[in-house]
C-alpha cells in the first residue's frame, strides 16, 4: 500500500499513522516512535492491524524490530488490534494499565460487553480483539516507564475519568503527551474538542483531575488518538474541561425534567449544537457523521446519566 497516505512525520522521530477505523480517514491515529527501541502507541482496531503493519514496514520497522506496543486504554478503537499486532511483532512487549491487562490476555468478557452495546456493527467498526500471551503483557499502575532506548522514555500517568484503565504517556525527548481519550475528541477540521464520556466508567471529578494532571506535566504538544497533534496545549485542555462541565450540566438539567434517555439526548443535542462549527449549517456533513460514529451524543449522554445515577 502507499504509506504516504497513512503516515505523517511529526518531528522527533514520531510518525502519525492513520489507522483507518472502519475505512474512515482522519478518525483514529496511532503513533510510531522510531527511537532506538521502536514503539507503537495506539494500534487501533483489529481491522486496522494490516494498515499499521504496512505503515511500519514503510518506516523500516520489520516484524523483529518493534520493541513495545502501548495502549492508553483498552477500548476497541484503541486496543482492538493488540492481539493481531502482537502476533505480527513477536518481540514486542505490550504495555497497558493494570486494570486493563487481564482483558488483553482474555478478551471474552470485554467482547461480550462490546457486542451488547454495538450489536452487529461491532464487526464492521472494530473487529475481534484476539488474546495476547500474558507473558508478553506488562501492566503499569499509577505511573510507569517505557524504555525507548538511548535514554529516551515514555512515562505513563494514570488518568481515569473516561475509563478506569486509562493512562497518558509523556515522551521525555519531545514533551509530547499522548492523551488517548482523556482530553476528549479533537476535530482537526475545525480545531474544536468534544467530550468522550461513554459508560460505564465516566466520572466528571476524575476526568477533571486527569486534565489537571496533564497540565501539571507541562507537555509541549498533545497527540490525540482522535485526531492528531495539537500545539495549543493550555487552551485545548481548558476547552476540554469546559466542555465536560457543559455536557454534564446539560444532562443534569434534562434528567430533572425527564429521566428518559431519549429526552436527554434530544435536549443535549439541541443545547450543544451551536458550540461546534463542525455541526454548523455550512459544515461538511461527512465530518459530522464521522464524529457521531466515533463519539456520538447518545453514547456521551448515556455515560453521563450512568455517572449521575451512580453518584445520586
Amino acid at each position: 500500500m502507499d504509506t504516504s497516505t497513512t503516515v505523517t512525520p511529526l518531528g522527533g522521530d514520531v510518525h502519525e499513522i492513520d489507522t483507518r477505523m472502519a475505512g474512515y480517514t482522519g478518525i483514529t491515529a496511532g503513533y510510531a516512535i522510531l527511537s532506538d527501541r521502536p514503539c507503537l502507541v495506539e494500534p487501533g482496531t483489529a481491522g486496522s492491524a494490516p494498515v499499521v503493519r504496512d505503515a511500519l514496514a514503510g518506516l523500516g520497522v520489520g516484524p523483529d524490530d518493534l520493541a513495545t506496543v502501548v495502549v492508553t486504554h483498552i477500548h476497541l478503537d484503541h486496543a482492538g488490534g493488540v492481539g493481531d499486532i502482537a502476533a505480527m511483532y513477536p518481540n514486542a512487549e505490550i504495555v497497558v494499565h493494570e486494570q486493563g491487562a487481564r482483558h488483553l490476555a482474555d478478551p471474552a468478557r470485554l467482547m461480550r460487553s462490546a457486542r451488547m452495546v454495538w450489536g452487529d456493527a461491532l464487526d464492521t467498526l472494530f473487529g475481534e480483539l484476539r488474546p495476547t500471551d500474558p507473558a508478553r503483557i506488562r501492566a503499569v499502575d499509577d505511573t510507569g516507564v517505557i524504555d525507548l532506548g538511548g535514554g529516551r522514555r515514555l512515562e505513563s500517568h494514570h488518568s481515569p475519568g473516561h475509563a478506569k484503565h486509562h493512562v497518558g504517556l509523556l515522551d521525555s525527548a519531545t514533551g509530547d503527551l499522548y492523551v488517548g481519550d482523556a482530553a476528549g475528541v479533537y476535530v482537526p477540521e475545525t480545531a474544536e474538542v468534544r467530550p468522550a464520556t461513554p459508560p460505564p466508567d465516566f466520572d466528571l471529578d476524575l476526568a477533571l483531575a486527569s486534565l489537571a494532571r496533564f497540565r501539571a506535566l507541562r507537555p509541549q504538544r498533545l497527540l490525540f488518538a482522535h485526531y492528531g497533534p495539537v500545539a495549543e496545549v493550555e487552551a485545548t485542555l481548558e476547552r476540554s474541561a469546559e466542555e465536560l462541565r457543559v455536557w454534564v450540566d446539560a444532562v443534569r438539567d434534562a434528567r430533572e425534567q425527564d429521566p428518559d434517555l431519549d429526552h436527554a439526548v434530544a435536549m443535549v443535542r439541541d443545547r450543544v449544537r451551536d458550540r461546534y462549527a463542525f455541526l454548523g449549517p455550512d459544515a461538511d456533513p461527512e465530518v459530522a457523521a464521522k464524529y457521531e460514529v466515533l463519539s456520538g451524543v447518545e453514547s456521551n449522554v448515556a455515560g453521563i446519566m450512568h455517572a449521575l445515577s451512580r453518584h445520586a
